[in-house]
């Protein structure tokens, strides 16, 4: 049952990742990490060490050596001699050992960009249960991972046959070289086989970088029920924030309506558009938008207006320049003499209502 809760839920999440959820696994240490590109950093990273400090410490091993073989037949002098030799090795081992492991951090700080999650380094009983270590071998895993050994020693192996010389004469006639001649010839054919397996080397880890990223995205895959849950907790419920927006709107519209009563005149379209301007002399440097809107609230500041006694103009041009004004905003400079025209026609049809004069506007 726990095997097919898991397939459905596996199933269920066909949403592809979001960056929160990305982010969040990184956090617990959850990213993409290629096995083969950590193996070539070791193996580059050794080889530049190698081909850096070696050739220095071959140099002195050579010397050692001699040591060795000119004071063979004094036991004393063959042990002093043999202890400088063990040294040497060490020496010559540690540079080789430190560049592969600086090539394995570089691969890997590389591909986590940086991210250290120390967590992941304690202790689980869980990696030595023999239950766990059973899944590991005859799971799917197990046979992605001989599938994905197998491709690789084809591809390095049919890399070294195809560097690997195909006449075997001048290697023959190599043997007859003097020392400094043979040992080039070496280093040249083992720089070819080497050149040839990084080579074979970097496209596997490429690959293998695109398909563990590719995995991991589809393992972070999210269900439709994931995606609106990290919406409510990262944005709020959409519901209750629609349902806020409509209430604001709602309040905004009503107390849009209510100046329309203390308006001067609204400037309509005559259907589509309706502005409603307000201007006090004293009060006012020039009139302002106090109401506005299109189609069916347009219909409402017209109808507010007729109720409340506020005059209606029909000015087409002017009602669509006045709409794009914010609420509360003074009309601009362009349009004074078209309101005030307005405005001083307004208050001849309504003496009483003439505070002031047309020109103030």
């Amino acid at each position: 049952m726990a095997e097919g809760s898991q397939e459905q839920g596996a199933e269920d999440r066909t949403e592809p990742a979001t960056p929160r959820r990305i982010e969040k696994a990184r956090e617990e240490g959850q990213v993409a990490v290629s096995r083969e590109a950590v193996a070539l950093g070791t193996l580059a990273g050794g080889l530049i060490a190698a081909g850096t400090a070696l050739p220095l410490l071959g140099a002195e091993a050579l010397r050692a050596m001699r040591g060795v073989l000119e004071g063979a037949g004094h036991a004393l002098a063959w042990r002093g001699t043999a202890e400088e030799i063990a040294w040497r090795a060490v020496l010559a081992i540690l540079p080789v050992a430190g560049g592969a492991a600086l090539g394995a951090a570089a691969a890997t700080l590389l591909q986590t960009r940086g991210l250290v999650a120390p967590r992941l380094l304690r202790p689980r009983l869980s990696r030595i249960s023999p239950r766990s270590g059973l899944r590991r071998l005859i799971g799917v895993d197990a046979a992605i991972e001989l599938t994905r050994t197998s491709l690789k020693l084809a591809a390095v192996g049919a890399a070294l046959w195809w560097a690997a010389p195909r006449d075997l004469a001048p290697i023959a006639a190599a043997l007859h070289l003097p020392p400094a001649a043979l040992a080039g010839a070496a280093a040249g054919l083992g720089m070819r086989l080497v050149l040839a397996g990084l080579a074979a080397f970097a496209l596997i880890a490429a690959l293998d970088l695109l398909f563990v990223r590719l995995r991991h995205l589809r393992r972070l895959r999210m269900s439709r029920q994931e995606l609106r849950e990290e919406l409510r907790e990262s944005e709020g419920d959409p519901q209750v924030k629609a349902r806020l927006r409509r209430i604001r709107l709602a309040r905004s519209r009503r107390r849009m309506l209510a100046a329309v009563r203390q308006a001067a005149v609204v400037v309509t379209n005559p259907t589509h558009y309706a502005v409603a301007l307000a201007y006090e002399r004293g009060s006012n440097a020039a009139p302002r938008v106090v109401a506005k809107g299109v189609d069916s609230l347009a219909a409402r500041i017209r109808a507010e207006a007729e109720r409340h006694g506020v005059p209606v103009v029909t000015n087409p041009p002017l009602a669509r320049a006045l709409y794009v004004l914010e609420l509360e905003a003074e009309i601009p400079v362009e349009h004074y003499q078209a309101v005030a025209e307005i405005i001083a026609f307004v208050w001849r049809l309504r003496p009483s209502a003439a505070g002031a004069t047309p020109g103030a506007a």
